[in-house]
């Protein structure tokens, strides 16, 4: 807490941004980031040596830094905290010998306990106002201690008196400087707080959403020791300045390739030009090896204003559910799958209003325009650029046009799925923003290559290995879909990448409310403080359940139910996932070829999961050819008053899911010319009064009055035509049981496998 900046003689670096320097006074070597270091180049002391002298003694005066780090009387106090702390570990017996107890924190910076019992001299001046310092807080995260640090205030009488007027002293100066405290409340730092400073308030997260999840594994693939450069002068000074260099000239290259750029004029009085930063991204391959530079000048358009500088903004993309549904088709058709990027995709959109950018660094001002200031100039934009709201829709807008006008077609359906079918074969193109996944016959393929190719500036990667963050393996026997080298980052990123495997995700809980692990924060109980990173490790599972990994589903559910108040149990249920997945890394689904599979549903309800808000659970899969496709696991927003009514809760939702994919199949099967199934599709149920209450349709009785009847009439009606039909299934064979409770170790495997979840190696 005190001043962290010392004087060294620099003597060599170990990386581009890690350098070591040599402290006379000690003769230690330390190392240091290159960018918190201030280099004085007027003295060269010479190390090593008899021959060698120095040409004048230097004095190395320490107060000669307290420039940068002036004394105040905050950080006279924090040094004591840290002294008295000292001392009483001093005391503790093997405090820091056993290095198995001591855990390794995100952030070092914030491992300073919020209150400490300190010894306060005698006789000090307490009549100075000087600048303060923020007061961080923490513990390592991991830490066994049974008795961390508590979020509220530390009760009267467990502070020596001696120690009390020092923290009112503290709490009064801190709160005199309102722009540097710590944010109060129920906050959470990221995992990547010191790159980005991002701090998330719990109390406005309580439903993690997919959004979330995803710009989390973004985080967590992108998160490495040598991170990414956050504007041209960082790259200037990296080892790899060349390569950044070749990749800002491609970009201004596409951009004048494109006629991006219009006329430098005058800013209009009744236009606010937008702003605009350099991006720069390494992109990487499923084994985490750069593959490319890029750099990408994006427009800042957080500053555009609607109704004025845009309209409508949303564009549609291709979700995992329908990436699935086409892979299982892939397989059971035999068909190839390729993979296309298009190079600077947005650049290819018209915008629908007239935008106006600063003029960048670097761009030549017209000697005509030089007598003013360039603040007072802008650019008009003729086409759009990233950033801006509205590009991902001019983007998709100019790409569906253009498939449009060769004869593909497209449903509302499914929006980003273009079909053509020839007399030679189809052709499928699933569209991610730039990212275009064709799947079809050979001969149709190349087609739509070189038809593509012809119109926008391709990229054509091959065969489908890696997309969405999802790896994909083609064998002899059809598709395996994993994540892998994403499961081991996240498991790197959270220190438990050698924890010891486990074979559940979860325990069985308990059926005593009151000795539930996953119980909700009693009155007295600690709420984990902002360095834990529960937020972040419940949106990094999230994408993986999303994505490859329905077996997580239930769990990750379950504790992302106290995002907003985690507690040291819950937190120890999300190493307990952790831990599972250490002994399932390479775990996925297996797609197999030429099954002619049939595409199946399960439903199952799990009355009372939440015994404490009296809700239950939902959960429902479907599987094409013995693999899943489409899952759910959440809880019920109703409150059912007993387990039928949980189980047509249940029903109800998985028909509604039932007749989209549904949509979507028939659809893109027609569309393509494939035979199409007109069975109706079946779904299993547990509960036999269930499965009869579907047929009969609504009974008005004791047991069932009170249930609204379009639970029993929706369904009931999917039954008459003939889209879906009910069946009776045993517990032990029902799938969705994976999706409503945690299972012993022997069931839980059982419906692992029988949902289509194989490992690489067995393969």
């Amino acid at each position: 807490m005190g001043p962290q900046r010392r004087l060294g003689i620099y003597i060599g670096c170990d990386s581009p941004s890690i350098i070591r320097y040599l402290e006379p006074q000690t003769g230690d070597v330390f190392t240091a980031r290159f960018a918190d270091c201030h280099f004085d180049e007027k003295v060269f002391p010479v190390l090593g040596g008899e021959n060698k002298q120095v040409g004048k003694e230097i004095k190395w005066y320490v107060p000669s830094l307290l420039h940068l780090d002036p004394p105040t009387k905050q950080s006279e106090i924090e040094v004591r905290r840290i002294v008295h702390l000292q001392s009483i570990a001093n005391q503790l017996p093997d405090a820091f010998a056993d290095t198995k107890t001591v855990t390794k924190s995100y952030i070092p910076a914030a491992n300073v306990p919020a209150r400490i019992e300190i010894p306060q001299e005698s006789g000090r001046a307490d009549d100075t106002r000087e600048s303060k310092t923020r007061l961080k807080r923490g513990r390592p995260v991991g830490a066994k201690d049974k008795n961390p640090r508590k979020r509220k205030e530390v009760e009267k009488h467990d502070i020596p008196k001696i120690a009390e007027s020092i923290l009112e002293e503290t709490n009064h100066e801190s709160n005199d400087n309102d722009e540097h405290h710590e944010p109060e409340g129920n906050h959470e730092i990221s995992i990547n707080y010191i790159h980005n400073g991002k701090i998330w308030d719990r109390n406005k997260m309580d439903e993690v959403n997919d959004v979330f999840s995803y710009l989390l594994s973004k985080e967590i693939d992108e998160e490495n020791e040598d991170p990414e450069p956050k504007s041209v002068y960082e790259c200037q000074k990296r080892h790899d300045w060349i390569k950044w260099k070749d990749a800002i000239q491609v970009e201004l290259d596409s951009l004048n390739k494109r006629n991006v750029f219009g006329p430098i004029v005058l800013t209009p009085e009744d236009v606010r030009p937008v702003g605009y930063k350099w991006v720069f991204v390494r992109k990487r391959n499923e084994e985490n090896e750069i593959t490319r530079y890029k750099a990408r000048l994006v427009a800042q358009g957080f500053s555009q204003r609607p109704g004025i500088d845009y309209e409508e903004t949303y564009s549609p993309v291709m979700d995992a559910i329908t990436f699935r549904f086409l892979m299982s088709l892939a397989a059971d058709e035999n068909l190839e799958m390729r993979l296309m990027d298009v190079v600077t995709a947005y650049l290819y959109g018209s915008l629908d209003t007239d935008i106006y950018m600063r003029v960048p660094d670097g761009f030549n001002m017209p000697e005509a325009l030089k007598s003013k200031p360039k603040e007072l100039y802008a650019i008009k934009l003729q086409r759009s650029l990233y950033g801006l709201k509205q590009s991902g829709r001019m983007w998709y807008n100019r790409l569906s046009e253009h498939l449009t006008k060769e004869g593909y077609v497209n449903d509302p359906i499914c929006p980003c799925v273009f079909i053509k079918k020839t007399n030679s074969g189809f052709v499928i193109i699933a569209v991610y923003v730039d990212d275009l996944n064709i799947i079809g016959t050979q001969a149709e393929i190349q087609k739509a290559t070189n038809y593509l190719k012809g119109e926008f500036e391709m990229k054509d990667l091959g065969q489908t290995k890696f997309c969405l963050g999802l790896q994909i393996e083609h064998t002899q026997k059809g598709i395996f879909v994993h994540q892998s080298t994403y499961n081991k980052r996240v498991l790197k990123r959270f220190n438990m990448d050698k924890a010891t495997p486990l074979s559940t995700p979860m325990v069985v809980r308990s059926l005593n409310v009151e000795s539930d692990p996953f119980r909700p924060p009693e009155e007295n109980e600690e709420i984990l403080g902002p360095e834990v990173p529960y937020l972040s490790a419940i949106g990094a599972l999230m994408y993986l359940a999303n994505c490859t990994r329905p077996d997580i589903s239930f769990s990750v559910n379950l504790l992302a139910r106290f995002s907003s108040s985690p507690t040291r149990r819950h937190w120890n249920g999300i190493k307990h996932v952790f831990r599972y997945l250490q002994g399932t890394i390479d775990l996925g689904l297996f797609y197999p070829k030429n099954i002619n599979g049939q595409m199946i549903g399960f439903a199952d309800a799990g009355y009372l999961s939440d015994p404490h808000k009296a809700r239950s659970q939902i959960g429902y899969v479907f599987t094409i050819g013995g693999t899943a496709i489409s899952w759910r696991s959440q809880k019920q927003t109703l409150v059912a008053t007993s387990s039928n009514h949980a189980e047509i809760i249940a029903l109800h939702e998985a028909s509604r899911e039932c007749v989209w994919l549904r949509s979507i199949s028939r659809h893109i099967q027609t569309s393509s010319g494939i035979s199409l199934n007109t069975e109706p599709t079946i779904l299993y149920e547990d509960n036999a009064a269930c499965v009869a209450q579907t047929k009969e349709g609504y009974i008005k009785n004791d047991r069932t009055k009170h249930i609204p009847p379009k639970f029993f009439s929706y369904t009931k009606e999917l039954v008459k035509n003939k889209d879906i039909e009910v069946r009776y299934v045993r517990s032990s064979e029902n799938s969705a049981d994976l999706f409503t409770k945690s299972l012993p170790t022997s069931m839980f495997r059982k419906h692992v496998h029988n949902i289509g979840m194989r490992r690489q190696q067995d393969l």
